[in-house]
């Protein structure tokens, strides 16, 4: 099998200031050529005025040195500190710039049974300096340093080259050090330039990256509580996608909504972990700020069927978000439990809503409830297969009619609420002394009875409700909420000013 030769970036996903800034202020500086095409803007100008119209004749040649290849040459030189970097297919040279004296050589490696002619012959398209180093690497090698240095999450990433991370910048109007928030507990920045670093490294599509801007844009509102993405629940961060754009880029909203396998769903899911990874700082304990007892994981992002919704009569979730029906928008939300599959089947909406308020309802929600008590605030997700939604429709439910019911019949022994308060570490959690301090409504503290019921849904409007899923089976699930940490947080899509052409540009 062929082995490409790269080069490789490799620390920009971190996004050190310092480090970036030299890059992004490339071209500016003459001194040095810290990358191809003297800056992002790709424009290959340099301010350099001692070379002119009156005096380019004079130029003579002042020194040459042989690169020992013949394979053709295809890298340009980068240039920093009077040292110049040029890699080809044999060789990666460091040379004095103001002298020609070679400084030192290293030999490029390959594999035996790398072809020896593939299309136009072995090349190499130029290295990549950081903090020092210099880096060129096959895929092989590349994915191994990764790796071991803990910036990729167990699988092969795609090398996140300067010509990738390109692509991706040109699928936003702002800028590639536009600080888009701290990131805790590492509290690195994230910038415009490292969500498309990750992006590459997740598989992404360029035209992704304004749902990736806005996916970062969520999760470092304080009011997601990034900080808390690694506690000892695990919770994972779900993705749901609103808008046109979900059908323009391929999401799936359909049969298998939730499993891997579709580009766009599985790799922006990726992607968000990733950047938890390699910005906020959650790698697995002890090199990391991941204390996830037992964990768990799901790289999908969620899109709503919004055809169905339209069908049934019912508006999207993004408009219980606040937002106007046909906006791009991005909701991201912990979730600390997910339901069994439940099955229901009745032209009757009450009795659909029985079941889901049994299954989703008591048995996945129940334990969570009280922990939503303790922080009065707590948002389940229920996420409805179209069929269903349409039962509900059709016999005169709104959205806001399935919450009620919810809410109205969902129901727990208080004692039982506060014995799994207490194994969730809150040993002195009462609903009747929450009720007396107005944390808790006046629902809660009917009677001093241990064994009175009380409602599991704390408020019905802190019920997301979704309709994604097969149309052919009568399938709906539940996305447990843990609390305050990871609440919903919805930010619309900004998309570039020539998105239609872009988009048109990558069909081509």
């Amino acid at each position: 099998m062929k082995k490409t030769c790269l080069s490789v970036l490799f620390l920009a996903a971190w996004g050190f200031a310092q480090t970036n800034e030299e890059l992004l202020n490339a071209g500016k500086n003459p001194e040095n050529v810290p990358m191809h095409s003297m800056g992002y803007d790709r424009k290959s100008y340099s301010p350099l005025n001692q070379i002119n119209k009156s005096n380019i004749k004079r130029l003579v040649p002042v020194w040459n040195v042989s690169l020992d290849n013949e394979l053709g040459e295809q890298g340009q030189p980068v240039i920093h500190d009077g040292v110049m970097f040029v890699s080809n297919a044999r060789w990666t040279y460091a040379i004095d710039a103001g002298t020609g004296k070679m400084i030192w050589r290293t030999a490029v490696k390959f594999d035996p049974d790398t072809p020896r002619v593939v299309c136009c012959g072995n090349s190499n398209k130029g290295v990549a300096i950081f903090e020092g180093k210099v880096f060129r690497g096959t895929l092989d090698e590349v994915n191994e340093h990764f790796q071991k240095n803990f910036w990729a999450d167990g699988m092969p990433v795609i090398p996140p080259t300067l010509n990738r991370v390109e692509k991706f910048l040109q699928f936003t109007d702002r800028k590639p050090d536009e600080v888009i928030g701290p990131c805790p507990p590492a509290n690195r920045l994230a910038t415009v330039w490292n969500v498309a670093v990750n992006g590459v490294m997740a598989g992404c599509r360029p035209e992704y990256m304004p749902i990736l801007l806005a996916v970062i844009e969520a999760i470092v509102d304080p009011v997601y509580k990034i900080e808390d993405a690694g506690s000892t629940p695990g919770w994972e961060s779900l993705i749901v996608i609103n808008g046109p754009i979900a059908k323009q880029l391929g999401f799936n909203a359909g049969q298998g909504v939730m499993r891997t396998g579709i580009q766009a769903n599985t790799s922006v899911g990726r992607f968000l972990r990733l950047f938890l990874r390699n910005v906020a700082g959650f790698h697995h304990a002890p090199e990391g700020a991941d204390k996830g007892s037992i964990g768990q994981s799901f790289l999908v992002a969620a899109a709503e069927n919004e055809e169905a919704v339209a069908e049934i009569g019912w508006l999207p979730y993004s408009v219980d978000r606040g937002f106007k029906a046909g906006d791009n928008i991005v909701t991201v939300q912990s979730v600390v439990a997910i339901s069994a599959p439940t099955y229901t089947g009745s032209e009757k909406a009450v009795e659909h809503a029985e079941l889901i308020a049994d299954v989703i309802g008591q048995r996945a929600c129940g334990y969570w409830t009280a922990i939503g008590m303790v922080y009065s605030n707590w948002h389940p997700l229920i996420m409805l297969g179209p069929s269903i939604a349409k039962v509900f429709a059709q016999d005169g439910w709104s959205k806001d009619d399935l919450r009620r019911y919810l809410y109205e019949n969902v129901k727990m022994k208080a004692s039982l609420a506060e014995r799994y308060a207490y194994y969730c570490g809150q040993t002195g959690f009462r609903v009747n002394n929450y009720v007396k301090q107005g944390l808790l409504p006046p629902v809660y503290g009917e009677s001093d009875d241990p064994e009175r019921l009380i409602p599991v849904f704390h408020r019905p409007e802190w019920i997301g409700i979704m309709v994604a899923g097969d149309w052919g089976r009568n399938q709906s699930k539940g996305y447990v909420s843990n609390h305050i940490q990871g609440p919903p947080v919805s930010k619309a899509i900004r998309l570039p000013k020539q998105w239609d052409a872009l988009l048109q540009d990558t069909r081509r």
